[in-house]
């Protein structure tokens, strides 16, 4: 019966389902593999060009004693077959020695090397997970108001590192904005990577492509002053340019012609560079966007001194719940209204670590429902990956679940399975609600176990910068912490959906996110949470 729900829960709710091998980037713990797949494709590529350079010895060798030999027998060709020995030599080197050196020739030391990168070639990132990561960075840039330059000196909030990009990293960056009609950020990495050209660094793409790209790329945020300014730079490279001089003309024409509807005269462009802020950011679907990514950098928090000393800690041991009379639960207020409360070492080192292992084989890329056709999809708005964990997997399971009933006094007989995430590079959850809203009222219709009353989450892992679960209606930020969980109801207690616990999940700018959470429905609770006296009790 328990799979039965799960099943029923995943394709009505869409929250992970088995997908293809696309995505590798929203988890960390799949790239680690490809860390050592990528060392194990180093040690093989080591020995190939040892294979190499045995066999070239070889043939260098042969070449050098053939050299001085018919060095000799050139000068006298007579002379020297007179000799019976000398005839016998090379009629036995051309019959089966050079035969053999030309087996030697043919021989292909790459063949194991080879091999090797077929195996594992089917586990490599394809297209459109070099895109993902791309955007991830981009994604990153934005909620942490991070400068291209920033990046590409590995200059990062607390963490200065060597992991530089290059010229043609930029200039790749800056395409992948481009092809997905990005102008934004393409024009961003584009100067990053004119910027660092300009300034000598070697590089495989030249300057008059990025300047075919960034120009463009200018124009289409609107600027055409600065259009035109590196639209001239690129016609003095290469004035045989296939677009350029058509584009400038354009953009000279088109300039000229707002500058007279606008009864304006022409200002040259400014000699600032292109950077953060030169250009406003293009609005999105999401209408907290600002007030959320404000949250995600720290920025915006609405606690103050009088909702702090609203706040309090406490020993709680589940109205006497026998498995916690001996060691009750160390409880903090996270919050006040609505109210959050943050339980510590819910989990220990060792419960993590088997959590994982369980989850790591089953990780796939989180999935949301499509509120207009029901289908389970991906989405730029959820990056990461997941699994489903049930009381029959481990032991470990089911203490966790039994705990979480011990601490919120919740029956979890009607909740959803154990899920276990991991965020990789960028990954992230934007806004969103856990219960259905009335708009959605067959969401939970075919489980039978009613709305998600409430949310236990779980943190397996610290984040070493980002990663902070936000509440952009009142301006919480909650910080991962290795082994403690937070609790919070989505329902009041007349069943009516708190719209205030719409939360999500910042971008992990540092490091490796891991978490688990437990979904717990209305049905079963109905004597251990009554119905208050009004809708929103």
């Amino acid at each position: 019966m328990r799979k039965l729900l799960f099943v029923i829960s995943t394709m009505l709710l869409g929250c992970c389902c088995w997908t293809s091998q696309a995505e590798i980037f929203t988890s960390i713990s799949q790239m680690t593999d490809l860390v050592y797949t990528e060392k194990e494709l180093v040690q093989s590529l080591n020995e190939y060009i040892k294979a190499e350079e045995s066999k070239l010895a070889t043939v260098k060798s042969w070449a050098s004693k053939l050299e001085a030999l018919t060095r000799v027998s050139t000068s006298d060709p007579e002379g020297y077959l007179a000799h019976p020995v000398n005839a016998y030599k090379m009629m036995k080197r051309l019959n089966s020695e050079w035969p053999e050196l030309e087996t030697l020739v043919l021989q292909n030391p790459s063949d194991g090397f080879i091999s090797n990168m077929s195996i594992h070639r089917q586990y490599f990132p394809d297209e459109e997970d070099a895109t993902g990561a791309a955007k991830a960075l981009m994604r990153l840039q934005d909620t942490y108001q991070l400068d291209s330059e920033a990046f590409s000196r590995g200059k990062l909030p607390g963490l200065h590192t060597n992991a530089l990009l290059t010229v043609d990293d930029c200039f790749d960056m800056g395409k992948t904005a481009y092809n997905d009609a990005d102008y934004y950020h393409a024009v961003l990495w584009l100067q990053q990577a004119l910027k660092q050209l300009d300034a000598g660094e070697e590089a495989v793409v030249s300057k008059a492509n990025i300047l075919d790209y960034l120009s463009y790329s200018v124009y289409q945020m609107g600027d055409l002053p600065r259009a035109i300014e590196l639209t001239r730079r690129l016609v003095a490279i290469d004035p045989k340019h296939d677009r350029a001089g058509g584009n400038l003309r354009y953009f000279e024409r088109l300039l000229m012609k707002q500058l007279h509807e606008m009864n304006q005269t022409y200002q040259p462009p400014s000699e600032e560079p292109i950077q953060l802020g030169t250009y406003s950011r293009p609005k999105d679907h999401l209408p907290e966007r600002e007030a959320y990514e404000a949250l995600c950098r720290g920025e915006g928090l609405q606690m103050n001194d009088a909702r702090r000393s609203r706040l309090f800690c406490r020993y709680q041991d589940g109205k006497r719940n026998p498995r916690l009379l001996l060691k009750p639960m160390k409880e903090e207020d996270e919050w006040d209204s609505p109210h959050i409360v943050r339980y510590l070492e819910v989990l220990s080192h060792q419960e993590i670590e088997k959590i994982k292992e369980l989850a790591k084989p089953r990780l796939a890329r989180a999935t949301v429902r499509d509120p207009k056709t029901g289908v389970l999809t991906t989405a730029n708005y959820r990056v990461s990956k997941s699994a489903w964990l049930e009381s029959e997997d481990d032991d470990v399971i089911q203490r966790v679940n039994q705990r979480i009933e011990d601490i919120t006094g919740l029956t979890v007989d009607t909740a959803e399975l154990l899920q276990v995430a991991n965020y990789g590079v960028g990954g992230q959850y934007e806004p969103h609600y856990d219960f259905s809203r009335k708009d959605e009222p067959d969401a939970f219709k075919r489980l039978g176990t009613g709305n998600r009353v409430a949310t236990f989450l779980n943190y397996m892992s610290d984040v070493a910068a980002g990663g902070a679960t936000v509440f952009p209606d009142f301006g919480a930020a909650i910080w991962p912490r290795k082994g403690t969980a937070v609790f919070w109801y989505n329902l009041f207690r007349s069943g009516e959906g708190d719209y205030r616990t719409r939360h999500a999940a910042c971008p992990v700018l540092v490091g490796s996110k891991w978490v688990s959470n437990k979904w717990i429905h209305e049905r079963g609770q109905e004597f251990r949470r009554p119905c208050g006296l009004t809708e929103v009790d």
